[in-house]
């Protein structure tokens, strides 16, 4: 496949991984446009986590490519990844649970790898005005100094996805990012990814359909390691391979 041009900040370039015979990603393809929110949709097995895991390097692949703002980053090392600009969000929070929120965000802020050292450092005033424009993106004001093990499942979430955007994770990787949240929590997850949608790039994968149709306006689906559709949800909800596959007669409800 050819090299994409600078407005793409992910391509995945036939990529597969295969686990003793079993190729759970089966040369897959796609290209992730910069500002652009991408869902992943699929059945369970469909290969979506694995997927994640190979862009994020949680996974070595067996073959393929991925490319970050047309830097072939595959195989990298987790941590270099994360450092070249992909942000992963897992379905249990990565937080530092005995310490605040604010203090929290201010880990984020440092980009100094130990969090004793990081406690100690000043801020710059670029990360300072970051952090008081994602306090207020993630509506967590009043709880800045609790604990953040103290948090309600949704609150940590925000403040996972909070942290991540401080570190200025140019492409942010959500994992079902509203399982066990209330309707409420899961509101105003949309609104806070919908407010996302231009400054960052955002892979998610998701099965609440209502929250998808609140987000989505490109979706990737994928069958059995493959790539089975990708287009609107009106253009996927009449899909007929789709419908077979993953969505049912129902289609996305």
């Amino acid at each position: 496949m050819a090299r994409a041009a600078s407005q793409t900040a992910l391509i995945v370039d036939a990529l597969s991984v295969d686990f003793g015979g079993f190729k759970a990603v089966d040369h897959f393809t796609m290209i992730v446009n910069n500002g652009e929110l991408r869902v992943l949709l699929g059945a369970n097995g469909a290969g979506k986590t694995t997927l994640m895991d190979l862009i994020s390097g949680r996974t070595k692949s067996t073959s393929g490519q991925v490319y970050l703002y047309d830097q072939d980053i595959t195989n990298w090392e987790e941590h270099k990844i994360a450092r070249a600009g992909i942000g992963r969000k897992f379905q249990i929070p990565s937080i530092f649970r005995e310490l605040t929120v604010a203090e929290n965000f201010s880990v984020a802020g440092t980009g100094e790898p130990s969090v004793i050292k990081n406690l100690g450092l000043s801020l710059s005033a670029e990360s300072k005005s970051r952090i008081e424009e994602v306090v207020q993106l993630t509506g967590l004001e009043d709880v800045l100094d609790k604990r953040a093990g103290d948090l309600s499942h949704g609150q940590m979430q925000w403040l996972e996805l909070g942290m991540l955007i401080i570190q200025d994770a140019r492409v942010i990787l959500l994992d079902e990012p509203t399982a066990g949240m209330t309707h409420a929590e899961t509101l105003k997850t949309s609104e806070i990814i919908n407010r996302l949608k231009g400054q960052h790039t955002l892979l998610v994968v998701e099965h609440d359909m209502a929250f998808v149709r609140e987000i989505a306006s490109t979706i990737t689906v994928m069958h059995l390691g493959k790539l089975l559709a990708e287009g609107t949800i009106t253009e996927i909800e009449s899909n007929a391979a789709v419908k077979d596959a993953y969505l049912g007669s129902g289609g996305i409800h």
